[in-house]
């Protein structure tokens, strides 16, 4: 399996369009999408860093896996915190509504385990299961807590989420192997309208990035 970065992109326009297929990575400012990604590639590919609002920019991953086909791995801008003010907002707000307008693209939402049932969180997976067909959750610095808080947790986030959610760590690898076979099932998935999917088109506008 390889991962490598294909390249930056400030608008869908600067995006592939080979028709591969997609699966985005959405979530908070600093909630750890740069580092899974490095975790998954068991190599530094991803720009990670501690200060909010690192990535900016829609940075496109190819991944090529054994005999199946390779798809793009598409790390969005972190919503919840923007430098530079509203312009950046504005600018991740623009980005954001236009990718999901694209056929054919998944998403899993990442969340901090340490922190469930955050209003930003979960108006962002009401939003993106409107987006997009079956996403998934995934909870990531589970490592971060003691075994009775992380059960806490993660009852805590299935409850307000009503879905299931995947803990992983990116630095014991806990839930790695699982978040593959999750990510092959999101990819190969027979479309079907999301639960609750209206007749009337859903409103393409992502959280609002503070």
């Amino acid at each position: 399996m390889t991962i490598e970065f294909v390249r930056s992109a400030a608008s869908v326009e600067g995006l592939p369009s080979d028709l591969l297929r997609e699966l985005a990575l959405v979530g908070r400012s600093n909630v750890g999408k740069s580092t899974l990604i490095n975790a998954l590639a068991r190599q530094r590919v991803a720009r990670a860093g501690a200060a909010p609002g690192t990535t900016r920019l829609a940075n496109v991953y190819r991944v090529t896996e054994g005999g199946l086909p390779p798809f793009y791995l598409v790390d969005l801008p972190g919503y919840g915190y923007a430098r530079g003010g509203d312009a950046s907002a504005r600018e991740f707000d623009a980005l954001t509504r236009a990718y999901f307008r694209r056929e054919g693209v998944n998403a899993l939402l990442l969340v901090d385990a340490r922190h469930p049932g955050l209003a930003q969180d979960v108006a962002a997976w009401r939003w993106v299961r409107t987006a997009v067909v079956d996403p998934a959750v995934v909870a990531t610095k589970i490592d971060k807590l003691a075994r009775g808080e992380r059960i806490r947790a993660m009852r805590l986030w299935e409850s307000v989420l009503e879905d299931s959610v995947l803990p992983v760590s990116a630095a014991t690898g806990e839930g790695l192997k699982d978040l593959w076979t999750l990510i092959d099932r999101l990819l190969n998935r027979r479309p079907r309208r999301p639960r609750g999917h209206p007749e009337k088109a859903p409103s393409r506008r992502p959280p609002r990035n503070a």
